[in-house]
């Protein structure tokens, strides 16, 4: 049997031949009619696809948060609470609480697997949620105090909420894991690549994923038929959900006819760099083509977010500088009894979409520090570092001065740190994409700074850009929120400063 798919050009085509031995092909489109009955298909609502599972979470935590909330009414108003929830439209509200939970836990990315990396992350986001509902409830309440239906009775309902939404995601995750809700997911590839792919996939177990099978079990030296062979084979036995390709030289051995058989039968095909990357937390340089890049879902900004984004940097540097501003006359006086030269050191470094500006630090190297070995990162044991500017870096109270870049508007608190020019015209031909990073205004604090130690050679440059591409195809308010916290517990515990 052969399919022609339509060329990019005119009138040619693609032939692309499906082999089908014996019953093979009916089979697997009789498997495919199983899949379609099955829960693990698709729903469609508004012509959007949702997997199950996503349903089945939003619904439960919308039962969980009405229901917590109504209850929170019924123990704070006991025998009034019937005219307040049938006569001055209790209800009414409570759906409105309800979908603002919701509205938050979608804004925290609470919804979204490509954007869970651990179970703590789940709950730490969790806990973000009924503190962003008592805010907006107080505010609310503040302006129109007639529209809640009483603040002690929200704030019972708050607490059976925060400990109700805890149980509600430890039951989900137990659910999860269960067979009838699971994916099974094929890996095609015998590397190392597709070797890390399927210990992640089996190690998180929070995805809903089980691989049935993959190709490095026929070994390293795999031709294309009997890659297609295993696939095809597996999955007219089990019911294989999804194709997840991981092969480093697709030339000569990618299975075509096979997967696509595969794919019109129903199965899902993609690329192991989106799963790679909800697995590591990072976006992996090695195998990675530009047209997924630009076909990939994220890396894009509106205006909306951006907007969000300014405010919630300019209010936490606002309070940062407020906080850290007793500390700065006794940091300046410990600069100037430690060695002589400026309290503060202005630097010239590279913003979004390559504008440069003066980033402000206060001083932690001698004043000619750089006269004769020119731009270098700092090393370990460094002797250029000052006794005092070896605290202020280990306790990162050196970064305060960009507290102003901040309110000034060159850099936002969360991002990707700004480079300096010499060293982005030189990391630029050496690594490849590196200047996507620059898309986003740099940060004081990032996913690259809480996720990796501190950085002084090429290699771990090019390990940070992964952890920056992640940061910056995936940002949300959520996601900046939750680094500021893991930000705190860092310099708390001292690490990776240099």
């Amino acid at each position: 049997m052969v399919s022609l798919i339509p060329g990019l050009q005119g009138n040619d085509s693609l032939e692309v031949p499906i082999r089908c031995s014996g019953s093979r092909c009916p089979g697997l489109f009789r498997r495919a009619e199983q899949q379609k009955r099955s829960r693990f298909e698709l729903i469609r609502l508004f012509n959007v696809y949702y997997p199950v599972r996503t349903l089945l979470l939003v619904l439960g935590e919308a039962i969980v948060v009405w229901t917590s909330l109504l209850l929170g009414a019924l123990l704070q108003y006991q025998q009034d609470s019937y005219l307040l929830l049938n006569f001055e439209n209790g209800y009414f509200k409570l759906l409105a609480a309800t979908a603002t939970v919701l509205l938050f836990s979608h804004w925290f990315d609470l919804y979204d697997s490509a954007h869970i990396q651990a179970q703590v992350d789940v709950y730490f986001r969790l806990l973000l949620v009924p503190g962003m509902l008592a805010l907006t409830l107080a505010i609310v309440s503040s302006i129109f105090p007639r529209v809640l239906l009483g603040r002690s009775a929200f704030a019972v309902g708050l607490i059976f909420l925060t400990f109700a939404l805890l149980c509600w995601r430890a039951f989900y995750s137990w659910l999860a894991r269960q067979s009838w809700l699971r994916e099974h997911v094929y890996v095609l590839g015998t590397g190392t690549r597709a070797l890390r792919l399927v210990q992640g996939l089996r190690r998180f177990n929070h995805l809903g994923i089980e691989v049935v099978g993959w190709s490095g079990a026929l070994g390293a030296d795999s031709s294309r038929e009997s890659l297609g062979s295993h696939l095809t084979e597996l999955a007219e036995r089990q019911a294989v959900h999804r194709v997840i390709v991981a092969m480093d030289d697709r030339r000569a051995t990618m299975p075509m006819a096979e997967l696509l058989q595969v794919r019109l039968a129903g199965a899902c095909v993609e690329e192991a760099t989106s799963w790679l990357e909800r697995i590591s937390g990072k976006i992996e340089l090695d195998q990675l083509h530009p047209s997924w890049i630009i076909f990939a879902k994220g890396f894009r900004f509106s205006s909306t977010f951006r907007l969000m984004r300014n405010i919630l940097s300019f209010s936490v540097a606002l309070v940062g500088s407020l906080l850290t501003l007793p500390l700065i006359p006794f940091v300046a006086l410990a600069i100037k009894l430690d060695s002589p030269g400026p309290v503060l050191y202005h630097q010239k470094r590279f913003g979004r979409m390559g504008k440069i500006f003066s980033c402000l630090k206060f001083r932690t190297m001698r004043q000619d520090a750089e006269a004769d070995s020119g731009p270098t990162w700092a090393g370990d044991q460094d002797p250029r570092i000052t006794k005092v500017g070896r605290f202020l870096r280990a306790s990162r109270l050196d970064e305060i001065p960009q507290l102003w870049c901040v309110l000034k508007g060159d850099m936002a608190f969360v991002g990707p740190r700004p480079e300096r020019p010499e060293f982005v015209e030189w990391l630029n031909k050496e690594i490849p994409y590196y200047g996507i990073r620059h898309v986003v205004r740099p940060g004081i604090t990032g996913w690259a700074q809480v996720r990796y130690k501190y950085g002084n050679t090429i290699e771990d440059a090019k390990e940070k850009l992964q952890y920056d591409l992640f940061y910056i195809k995936n940002a949300s308010i959520g996601m900046d929120i939750m680094i500021m916290f893991q930000t705190i517990k860092i310099v708390t515990l001292g690490r990776g400063a240099q």
